[in-house]
């Protein structure tokens, strides 16, 4: 343990604990992350409401999850630019331990999820998420940019007629007519002006610039549109410090425990993934490790301030980035709006009309939409675009998380299957030992191909000295020694020899712990990619 907290701090990357750009400090670009910060402010505060409804739970709970989750994670993320908050992802999870067990319970199991979500940070598990494939992330970005526009929908719906069905907030009736026209018109209008204001000047950023038009317009006009305030109160205090009220016995923990693994898992994946997104976007690589910690801490101390926990969010990330947010300013300053909209400006805020906010996550989803992805689905292997299909349609019917293992398992299937393919042998006579005949192996011999590696051997008709040369194959696993032994075994019985060539470092460890295939190692220490291996005397010779 203590190696790999000195490896975590050794690859920490310090340089991502900026405050600036490396171009420096200038007015300008302070102006430019505190109105980014603002911008996700707004965009925030329905999401949290929202999402808290999902869960069951006072929207202050999600507030306040979104304040303290999105200033620790800007403070201390492996990447300057995320924004983290209560997420939706999250909040289908928690919405049967509420119903359940109360609103407690669920602090306790944040508590734990964040303890996880930092092991997981120290044990440097964050390096896994190189192992999704490229189809995974651009199903990923398409079926989350569905959901975020799904999300919107309930924006359409008559404030004050969801009702709770006991599986979180859900029901209510459609705007129709005038209301449904004028809430289409102020949408259709916000994401016109986020379009048209990049064109125009570069001062303020053009979803802000769209929230404030449209308000202005709403406001001053007094149109009768839903609002912020209809969604419900966000006024409220600060957060105060509560340790859950909940028994401390095994029991206890026997039923936060499944909800905190699934959170941990569901909360790194989506946070992970959005932190390779952000990335690509700005530049920027590695960090994982960093943000693992990073959300765990935010989830540990917000389970105790009364919070839901929560994890990046990509639509307000790419809000942010969108919008020129670039350092952990702009993320800070979201979370310290966010806390003065409940603080001191609720009644402000509560002005708001939804529509403008839904213009914003709509211009949202376009951005994030890989559109590029609907060309190259017949460019690329079949396998490939089904992959994007499948982890897009997992990720609506399903979540995230489950579409990301989804879609690294099928992918992983199709790469074993298609190298089970690729072996093959191509024979010849010995040039160095008369009578002898080669089997030149090709491809990787693992649990995949072992069969196939069976049937390229003809031991019948095959003379007494038979040569296996593996210079270009690799035996990857226990099932490849297997192959290779049973083979064996039946040139034994036909009283032949086998004779395995240019055996790689690692397949020559492999051969040394397999059982009865004993390799006195210490005949050729020093050896490469030469080495002759009799399997049945076991010696190991130089070639």
């Amino acid at each position: 343990m203590r190696a790999t907290l000195h490896n975590f701090a050794k690859n920490l990357d310090v340089t991502d604990l900026r405050w600036m750009p490396d171009d420096g400090f200038s007015i300008g670009r302070l102006r430019i992350e505190l109105l980014s910060g603002l911008t996700v402010a707004l965009a925030l505060v329905p999401e949290a409401v929202a999402f808290a409804f999902v869960a069951g739970v006072h929207p202050l709970v999600g507030l306040y999850a979104a304040f303290i989750v999105g200033l620790i994670t800007a403070l201390i993320g492996g990447r300057p630019g995320m924004i983290s908050g209560a997420t939706g992802a999250l909040a289908v999870v928690m919405v049967a331990l509420v119903a359940q067990h109360g609103v407690e319970y669920l602090f306790a199991t944040v508590v734990l999820m964040g303890l996880l979500q930092i092991f997981a940070g120290v044990m440097q598990w964050g390096k896994f998420i190189r192992l999704v494939p490229h189809p995974v992330m651009l199903g990923f970005v398409n079926g989350l940019a569905i959901v975020i526009f799904l999300a919107q929908m309930s924006q359409f719906k008559v404030p004050g007629t969801m009702v709770d069905t006991g599986h979180g907030m859900g029901g209510g009736e459609w705007l129709s007519g005038q209301p449904l026209y004028l809430m289409l018109a102020l949408v259709a209008a916000t994401m016109a002006i986020i379009w048209i204001t990049p064109r125009i000047t570069k001062l303020i950023p053009a979803p802000l610039a769209g929230i404030g038009v449209i308000a202005a317009l709403v406001i001053g006009f007094g149109l009768d549109v839903p609002r912020v305030g209809d969604l419900a109160s966000i006024q409220g205090g600060l957060p105060e410090f509560h340790i859950p009220m909940v028994p401390l016995t095994w029991a206890t923990f026997e039923i936060i425990l499944p909800y905190a693994v699934i959170l941990a898992a569901i909360g790194l994946i989506e946070s992970l993934l959005t932190l390779n997104l952000v990335g690509d976007l700005t530049g920027k690589r590695g960090g994982a490790s960093q943000e693992c910690i990073a959300q765990g801490v935010a989830n540990t101390v917000t389970g105790v301030f009364g919070g839901m926990g929560g994890c990046a969010m990509i639509g307000q990330s790419m809000i942010n980035v969108k919008s020129g947010g670039r350092t952990r300013v702009a993320g800070i300053a979201a979370a310290v709006f966010l806390l003065l909209f409940i603080l001191v400006g609720s009644s402000v805020i509560e002005l708001i009309p939804l529509a403008a906010l839904v213009g914003v996550m709509f211009m949202v989803v376009i951005g994030t939409f890989a559109w590029n992805s609907l060309t190259i689905l017949r460019k690329v292997p079949l396998m490939d675009a089904f992959v994007i299909l499948l982890v897009t349609v997992v990720t609506v019917m399903e979540d995230l998380a489950v579409a990301v293992v989804v879609g690294v398992i099928v992918s992983a299937l199709a790469y074993a299957w298609n190298n089970a393919r690729r072996i093959h042998a191509s024979t010849r006579d010995s040039a160095t030992e008369q009578g002898a005949k080669v089997y030149e192996i090709h491809g990787p011999l693992f649990f995949g191909s072992s069969d196939g590696f069976s049937e390229l051997f003809d031991v019948e008709d095959d003379p007494e000295v038979v040569i296996v040369d593996f210079a270009d194959s690799r035996v990857v696993d226990q099932s490849a020694l297997q192959a290779i032994e049973a083979m064996a075994a039946k040139y034994e019985a036909a009283g032949k020899r086998l004779q395995l060539r240019h055996l790689s470092r690692d397949c020559h460890r492999l051969l040394t712990k397999a059982g009865h295939l004993m390799v006195d190692s210490d005949d050729d220490p020093d050896y490469e990619l030469a080495v002759d291996y009799d399997v049945r005397t076991g010696v190991l010779g130089g070639h």
